[in-house]
């Protein structure tokens, strides 16, 4: 256990002192007293001295048992050369006869110092001589000697960027860093420094009491400065206090608060106050404890505050167990009641282990985040992120390891979380001074994308739109528009101004085009970022829809002299008879009047009822097939009355008249089918752009039914 334990949650060891002997020296006895206190920065001088004055006098097992203690107390305070160094005169001194832990905690630094190798053989020789103790951790901690020896080398599944944000963290410890404001200009973190409220030191790491205190962020991200949250001993006082989070509109604040060396045998708790435009009020704490020598901390509330999530050291509650050492536990909110329940429950082996779990925060995108030395991981204790499950609140997958360069071979924990950047805490070494907790940020470096909108006839996207108007506008933020070229083309929107970009992440942008003599989208053409990991070119196609001209289907076919729609390897009639079905589905509010023609071969009075029978097959599908509301569409036979028009070989337009199609009866045949294939044809018109279906009249009935063929 390290010293940000005890810093913030578990600074209570008490009730089990060293048995001493009336014959036990003073110097050894006072030394136990200090350790056995968890007094670990005052017990390192008195065991040094305990050790020297009993020189040669003492057993090896004597002189062993004040080294350990000596190499614990360096690790409880993360001095791992110092720790690691001792553990060997252990070793040399054949302790691990004693004590085989000798071996573990060796192991423990080693891989905290980044030596895989030389930790798995310490591991290894524990393992021979343990009798099966420790067996899962053992198991785990040699699986992620191997899995990480080349840590740094692995391929991150993020490409996070992280700084030590030295214009922040001073000599002393800076940790635990949460955002305070919607915005993320305010993180709050727990701090040792000299400003820290009242003037008392701690013996365990011989810093000041910890306070909470607030850095402020410009809009580029960078500090701006640092100040204690509070003077006035409502939140900081003369104990510790640390780890916070707040509800979602950051109006009610959560912390942890541990007692000073003169409570110590009591354990931490989590507190809560009310919190108005930076002032502080109505402090209270939680009952989450029946056990005043019980630690509680580390808070992490759910967004919906239904939810609150903490560590503690309780062995049991509920009839829910510990998994050993510290555990995530939660309670829920009963809004009826107005009370959290009284009894924590074990967020279970998901996430808890056999050895510690803390430090729980939840991520802009819902994300559980929190620390654990139980779970595989590079070194000490290791960020882990859990993604939430789909429909289910509250809930939250198996624990991912963050990897480097978020987690390294020293401590890192305490993250607080804003999608592509973030804070969190690290002990890992800048220069050749001691491990320390710093306050670190993290980002995703941005990806890049642009978007061009092109713009072309509905159902014809060679038949492009000059001049019409594309407006972009995103969820967040300000809509822009451009008018497309000659080939339909807008510019690409990529660069804005500087380093602004019109297209960001995290975003959702709704589009549109609009132009004179155009049927308005009734619905935009969608894109988003949010959750894309590369770069992207976004190219979104438009159609609009012509409100003067008739509107020609893609090619239907039908038997000579029938209105059932060939369906083979020749023509997909009904495939080409979704281009209505789309047209009416993307503009719910428009009606068409729906036109069959055929070519001029039988009577004028035969075509016209085979026209009216076309109409009405195209009719029935629509309505049967698709679904469309049969108030929107009326069917009407035109017969061979209107004739298309076709450009010829010359670029002349030509009307298909039945004595123009008739000159290439003889003299081209292919030519001449082909003209009069020209004149069978389905178009449609808009008649009206605000149908409304509570207001339509009935459908006539007839437009169901065939005629016979005369």
């Amino acid at each position: 256990m390290n010293k940000l334990f005890y810093l913030l949650l578990f600074s209570v060891i008490g009730g089990n002192l060293y048995a001493q002997g009336t014959s036990e020296p003073k110097h050894v006895r006072e030394a136990n007293i200090a350790f056995e206190s968890g007094k670990y920065f005052e017990a390192i001088d008195k065991l040094k001295i305990a050790y020297d004055k009993i020189g040669t006098k003492g057993s090896l097992k004597e002189k062993g048992n004040i080294r350990f203690k000596l190499a614990e107390s360096y690790r409880h305070i993360s001095r791992y050369e110092e720790a690691n160094e001792n553990y060997d005169v252990c070793i040399e001194l054949k302790y691990f006869d004693v004590n085989p832990d000798v071996y573990f905690f060796k192991g423990e630094m080693l891989r905290m110092m980044g030596d895989y190798a030389k930790a798995q053989k310490s591991y290894s020789e524990y393992k021979k001589i343990s009798d099966g103790a420790r067996s899962n951790e053992i198991e785990t901690a040699l699986k992620a000697c191997e899995d990480y020896k080349f840590y740094d080398m692995l391929e991150p599944e993020v490409n996070y960027q992280v700084k030590c944000e030295t214009k922040i963290n001073r000599k002393e410890y800076d940790m635990s860093p949460s955002f305070a404001d919607k915005k993320g200009y305010q993180v709050y973190f727990s701090s040792s420094r000299e400003e820290s409220f009242g003037s008392g030191r701690d013996p365990i790491t011989g810093e000041k009491y910890m306070d909470i205190f607030v850095a402020e962020f410009d809009k580029n991200g960078d500090p701006t400065g640092v100040r204690s949250i509070d003077e006035d001993g409502i939140v900081n006082t003369s104990e510790n206090e640390g780890t916070v989070c707040f509800d979602k509109k950051f109006k009610t604040m959560y912390f942890t608060r541990c007692p000073s060396k003169e409570r110590m045998k009591l354990g931490c708790d989590i507190w809560v106050v009310d919190v108005a435009e930076g002032e502080f009020t109505n402090v209270r704490k939680m009952n989450l404890k029946k056990d005043e020598t019980v630690s509680v901390g580390h808070p992490c509330l759910t967004p919906d505050g239904k939810m609150l999530i903490f560590a503690s050291d309780m062995k049991s509650s509920g009839g829910d167990k510990s998994f050993g050492g510290r555990d995530l536990w939660y309670v829920t909110y009963d809004k009826k009641a107005k009370a959290w329940s009284s009894e924590p429950k074990n967020m279970g082996p998901a996430y808890n282990t056999s050895g510690n779990e803390l430090f729980p925060s939840i991520g802009k995108s819902g994300k559980l985040f929190f620390a654990s030395d139980g779970h595989k991981g590079i070194g000490g204790l290791d960020i882990f992120y859990c993604t939430p499950l789909k429909d289910e609140l509250n809930k939250w997958g198996g624990p991912m390891n963050m990897g480097y360069p978020i987690n390294s071979p020293s401590n890192d924990y305490a993250i607080t979380d804003r999608g592509r950047n973030g804070y969190f805490t690290s002990e890992r070494r800048l220069t050749s001074g001691q491990n320390a907790p710093d306050i670190w940020s993290y980002s995703v470096p941005p990806n890049l994308f642009d978007l061009r909108v092109i713009v072309h006839e509905f159902g014809s996207p060679k038949d492009r739109i000059e001049g019409a108007t594309v407006t972009v506008s995103p969820i967040d933020g300000d809509a822009w528009d451009g008018v497309t070229d000659e080939k339909g083309s807008t510019i690409k929107w990529d660069i804005k101004s500087g380093k602004t970009r019109y297209i960001l992440d995290d975003q959702e942008y709704s589009i549109n085009a609009t132009k004179e003599e155009y049927l308005v989208n009734k619905e935009s053409a969608i894109i988003s970022t949010v959750g894309l990991k590369e770069s992207q070119s976004f190219i979104v196609e438009i159609e609009l829809v012509h409100i003067e001209e008739e509107i020609r289907t893609p090619e239907v076919r039908y038997p000579l002299n029938q209105w059932t729609f060939i369906n083979d390897e020749t023509c997909m009639s009904k495939d080409s008879l979704l281009f209505l079905s789309d047209l009416l589905t993307s503009h719910p509010t428009i009606t068409i009047d729906l036109f069959s023609h055929t070519d001029s071969r039988s009577s004028a009075r035969y075509n016209q009822v085979l026209s009216e029978n076309r109409a009405k097959a195209v009719y029935k599908f629509l309505v049967e097939e698709k679904g469309i509301d049969p108030r929107r569409i009326q069917p009407i036979g035109k017969g061979e009355a209107e004739p298309a028009s076709w450009t010829d070989e010359d670029g002349k337009e030509i009307v298909l008249t039945e004595k123009y199609i008739n000159k290439f009866r003889s003299s081209d045949k292919v030519k001449f089918e082909m003209l009069h294939q020209i004149n069978r044809r389905t178009t449609a018109r808009i008649t009206s752009q605000d149908f409304d279906p509570k207001t339509a009249p009935e459908a006539n009935p007839e437009w169901m039914e065939f005629k016979p063929l005369k």
